[in-house]
């Protein structure tokens, strides 16, 4: 989709691999009838291309930009040194420390430069955040969060109907039936 009006987002992550995860990002906005584009740009390999993207992001009509990176995870301290949009970032599960490494390069931005983190692989949340930045001046935008946020508890209450019921089938402790042979 086609950034077309101050509530659309630019998601971009570091490589193709990084796509699969970061559609998350796409679908919950889509869910909330928000525009995206989702592109790929690396802070390392296309660094002109990604600042291009980022440095004219707010004039293609994008209010917030959702940049997923793995491993050094720059894209989202880059993307934001040149741009004054909010920028949210993913940290991505790659390489031996899981993600664990990307979430402390986003996090751990220099003052002037703020990058919004959420967990790692989270990108659902990363858009959820996006929604509620631009529910602040968009009332459809509120009344489909609010809607969002009122059906969160039946979602719980279903889940524990079926741990509850999967309890009463199979209950903890109970004797496991074995097989016994005469003897």
């Amino acid at each position: 989709m086609a950034g077309a009006s101050p509530f659309s987002v630019l998601i971009l992550c570091g490589s193709d691999s990084d796509a699969a995860t970061m559609t998350a990002a796409a679908r919950t906005l889509a869910d909330f009838g928000i525009e995206w584009d989702l592109r790929v740009s690396s802070a390392h390999r296309a660094p002109d291309r990604t600042i291009e993207l980022a440095r004219t992001a707010a004039d293609r009509g994008y209010g917030a930009i959702i940049a997923g990176a793995g491993l050094a995870a720059h894209l989202p301290g880059v993307v934001a040194s040149v741009t004054i949009l909010p920028v949210i970032g993913v940290p991505l599960s790659a390489g031996p420390m899981r993600g664990t490494d990307a979430l402390h390069a986003i996090v751990q931005m220099p003052r002037g430069i703020p990058v919004a983190t959420v967990g790692i692989d989270n990108a659902a949340n990363a858009a959820l955040l996006a929604v509620r930045i631009f529910a602040l001046a968009d009332a459809d935008v509120r009344a489909r969060l609010e809607a969002y946020v009122e059906a969160l508890p039946a979602g719980v209450e279903a889940a524990d109907a079926r741990v509850q019921e999967q309890l009463a089938a199979d209950p903890p402790g109970s004797p496991t039936p074995t097989t016994t042979t005469g003897g």
